[in-house]
């Protein structure tokens, strides 16, 4: 007890200089409080006499009592004046009558104590007067806990922030006393160590006081952080946890026997379990962060830390890194608690295609994700789109009309986030249903569509970056032509010497021979040179490929690449519908040996490659197709058709972009799908012959309309 005695001396001595030092600071400054600001003052001044008699006299005496109850009607006058300077005076009437009980109950308090004083054995002396004195402190401190309360939540959101400190001053003071008047009623003895601790109380009263009396006090605010909030929810819950079953194990102790000790280690093991079970249970935490961040945060996210996790992510480098297109897909995840994504992006023909998914194997992604309406949908409106709205039929933007079927059927679809780059749709990511799911409101919606913007601006600036690369490997290019312009030259310089020659030994027969398997050779060499050089222009300057476009039997075609590969790997034709197309057979036949080959290449040595070839009225479509290694859609959108980029050790890597522009010489298309490990289908679509006048008329008024 000397040890209790001695903690409470220090701390309540601490509480008196606190409180008397506070009073006199804040006597030119009592404004900061309104009409509060006198009695808060003279409250102040009280509660150090009180803390002070403690030190002198003890917690439990006479002196001390009396000037807790004085400090407790001051307390009743600091709250009145709260309600009147929050301009409340007509509704201060209806608690007016609480406010006398209250007051009356300590003067009731206070006339005990003297009439105990005059005579310790009379009624009011020795363990009733505790019973009794602690029931009507009870009562004082539940009833102003109720004032406090009526206070603050009547309150305007602009008056509470002058009330919320002395509010909480004051909570805290009447909350301890609440709970060391229970203890004290229910165990009929004073607690020494929780009185002793009273000091303490009284110290952060008058340091949530201060915060309120500074100048510009409507700026501060308590904020935790949502790390601190989510730690300390977890610790009081594990409290309650530990506090029932300390409960339940007295309960049984209590009642005894054999019985209650089997009934003890069943509720141990039972426990157990549900804490192995629930505790690291994704959704159960996922439930707790969405009710603590409803409950005690305005804002539903820590901007801060959500914008540095966004830079973290995107900014992350390496050879372990993700790829640019899964980390933009993650980045808008992470905002939502979604566990995947996919990210599609603008194809090449006004529609859009998969780019890149993260942790999302599942669904099955057709070649067009989505239509060109829905690219100007998103850059008219920049509208998120909820998914769970669009199949209850709650839309109201018409984002119905641009969502697919295929991501209506797929559940796990939540939310589409446009990435909007200078009214630009840069992208579109799909993120998936969160453990927790919930509906996405006005905070979710413009966050999402800041993040979609910054992430918009990342992607732009990382395809002009792949732009200046190609510049710079088309620099490249460049300069090897200027060794096949070499070769030209010795060409040339041979050419030129054969024919100063022939002009002395014309006459041999061995010259003449000689000259012949010259000029074969060399004519050979520069119409090779010329057909290769020919198929790297574009189609608009490619005359000779447009002049030589010629009625051909695609079936023809097809059998003729087939029986190139005839000694080398199985390639097979499994449906030949043939059909004739206006293309140039030669380019046609180039084109078809690039696909091939890159099957074979992907393929293993005896897993057979497959060609299908089918009409549909307006095109002829060819399916080339094996189950090799396949490839990812960041290969397929970001270097497959790039030239000279090559997954090929020593490859040139121009063989998909020849045969894709080789294609687009004759009017045709080149498409791919393609999975990691199952395999790819390159669609070539040509139009037939009889259709191409058609198509040509087609395609031309529809420029004029768009002129």
């Amino acid at each position: 007890m000397d040890g209790w005695a001695i903690f409470s001396g220090s701390t309540h001595m601490i509480a008196a200089c606190a409180s008397a030092t506070f009073a006199v600071w804040l006597r030119g400054r009592n404004e900061r409080f309104g009409a509060a600001g006198t009695p808060i003052i003279a409250a102040l001044a009280i509660c150090a006499c009180w803390a002070l008699a403690v030190v002198v006299t003890g917690t439990d005496s006479a002196a001390t009592s009396l000037l807790e109850a004085v400090r407790n009607l001051a307390c009743l006058v600091v709250v009145y004046c709260l309600f009147v300077s929050d301009g409340r005076q007509k509704l201060i009437k209806p608690v007016r009558p609480l406010l006398i009980a209250l007051a009356g109950s300590e003067v009731l308090q206070m006339l005990m104590l003297l009439v105990e004083r005059i005579d310790p054995h009379g009624p009011f002396g020795g363990s009733p007067m505790l019973g009794l004195s602690m029931s009507f402190r009870m009562i004082l401190a539940i009833g102003g806990l109720v004032l406090l309360h009526n206070l603050y939540s009547g309150a305007g959101r602009q008056a509470r922030l002058s009330l919320r400190w002395p509010a909480a001053a004051l909570t805290l003071l009447w909350g301890y006393d609440l709970n060391l008047y229970t203890v004290a009623y229910l165990g009929h003895e004073w607690p020494v160590e929780l009185a002793a601790l009273r000091g303490l109380v009284l110290i952060g009263t008058v340091g949530l006081l201060i915060p309120g009396a500074a100048k510009r006090s409507d700026e501060l605010y308590f904020s935790p952080s949502r790390a601190v909030t989510f730690q300390l929810a977890s610790l009081v819950g594990i409290g309650l946890y530990l506090a029932g079953m300390v409960a339940l194990a007295r309960w049984i102790a209590f009642i005894g026997g054999d019985f209650a000790r089997m009934l003890e280690f069943g509720i141990l093991i039972t426990a157990v379990a549900l804490a192995l079970l629930t505790l690291p249970s994704r959704r159960m935490r996922g439930w707790l962060k969405v009710t603590l961040v409803k409950h005690l945060f305005r804002h539903r996210y820590d901007y801060r830390t959500e914008w540095l996790r966004f830079a973290q992510t995107i900014g992350r480098s390496g050879e372990n890194a993700l790829p640019l297109e899964e980390r933009a897909v993650q980045a808008v995840a992470q905002i939502t608690e979604s566990p995947a994504g996919l990210l599609l992006v603008p194809g090449e023909h006004g529609d859009m295609v998969l780019a890149g998914r993260w942790q999302w194997p599942m669904p099955e992604v057709p070649a067009t994700a989505l239509d060109g309406m829905a690219i100007r949908f998103f850059e008219l409106t920049g509208f998120v789109v909820e998914m769970d709205a669009v199949r209850a039929g709650t839309h109201s933007h018409g984002e119905a009309v641009i969502v697919p079927q295929w991501l209506v059927d797929e559940g796990r679809a939540w939310a589409l986030v446009p990435l909007i780059h200078h009214q630009r749709l840069m992208g579109v990511v799909v993120i998936a249903r969160p453990p927790h799911p919930r509906r996405l409101d006005w905070e979710d919606f413009d966050l999402l569509r800041v993040i979609g913007q910054q992430l918009a601006t990342t992607l732009a600036e990382h395809a002009g970056q792949d732009a200046l690369a190609e510049a710079t490997r088309f620099d490249e290019f460049n300069r090897r032509i200027a060794f096949v312009m070499h070769d030209i030259k010795n060409l040339a310089s041979q050419l030129g010497l054969l024919a100063h020659n022939a002009e002395s030994h014309a006459e041999n027969p061995a010259f003449r021979a000689d000259m012949l398997v010259t000029l074969r050779n060399s004519a050979d060499k520069l119409n090779a040179l010329i057909a290769r050089l020919s198929r790297y222009n574009p189609p608009q300057s490619a005359p000779g490929l447009r002049e030589a476009a010629r009625v051909c039997d695609v079936g023809l075609v097809i059998r003729q690449t087939v029986q190139q590969f005839a000694n080398l790997h199985p390639v097979f034709v499994t449906h030949d519908q043939g059909g004739e197309i206006h293309a140039n057979a030669d380019a046609l036949e180039q084109a078809l040996v690039h696909l091939v080959q890159n099957a074979v290449d992907a393929s293993s040595e005896k897993s057979p490659v497959f060609i299908n070839q089918t009409n549909d009225g307006l095109h002829a479509t060819i399916e080339v197709i094996d189950s090799g290694v396949g490839m990812s859609p960041e290969f397929i959108r970001t270097r497959l058709f790039k030239p000279f980029v090559s997954s090929k050790q020593g490859g040139f890597g121009i063989g998909a972009f020849e045969a894709r522009e080789l294609i687009r010489a004759m009017s045709g298309r080149l498409d791919v799908e393609s999975r990691e490990g199952l395999g790819t289908r390159f669609v070539v679509r040509l139009p037939l012959a009889t259709t191409t006048d058609l198509l040509s008329t087609y395609a031309h008024n529809n420029e004029q309309k768009v002129a």
